[in-house]
């Protein structure tokens, strides 16, 4: 019995682990609807948001961007001359260049993130009483599963 009950438990387990990923990515798709308005590609936002973590060199930009070094290349140029990112020299080592966000990069990024804010607060505010509540208990359960990954 308790072999049926652990297999039960793994089941819905994996059940409400693929409609939370399903449902964390619909969300952040439909989010972005808002970020033409910040005036950058998506692109771009994608970038500033890995530099939000602290600067970083261009390989490692590109893999976590999942891109060739030469395209990270060519869109960190374009942030560079937008103004958005800057380049600094490695203290210790002279073949090695950091990426860092510039006020007006994280201006941008900050603003993205209220538009995208706004938007989903609008639909919350709009959910009954008894749904915000039942959300905010789920969303204290999300964030400590959060703390297990």
């Amino acid at each position: 019995m308790v072999a049926s009950r652990s297999v039960g438990a793994a089941g819905e387990a994996a059940s409400l682990a693929d409609r939370l990923h399903s449902a964390a990515i619909h969300l952040l798709r439909r989010l972005r609807r808002t970020d033409p308005l910040t005036g950058v590609s998506p692109a771009q936002l994608s970038a500033l948001s890995v530099l939000m973590g602290g600067p970083r060199t261009l390989g490692d930009l590109a893999a976590v961007e999942q891109v060739q070094p030469p395209t990270m290349s060519r869109l960190i140029g374009a942030m560079e001359r937008a103004g958005l990112v800057g380049r600094a020299p490695d203290q210790h080592d002279a073949r090695v260049v950091w990426i860092h966000w510039t006020p007006t990069g994280e201006q941008v990024l900050v603003r993205g993130r209220e538009l995208r804010i706004a938007a989903l607060a609008r639909q919350i505010e709009a959910l009954p009483a008894t749904d915000r509540r039942v959300l905010a208990a789920a969303l204290g359960v999300v964030e400590r599963l959060l703390q297990g990954l």
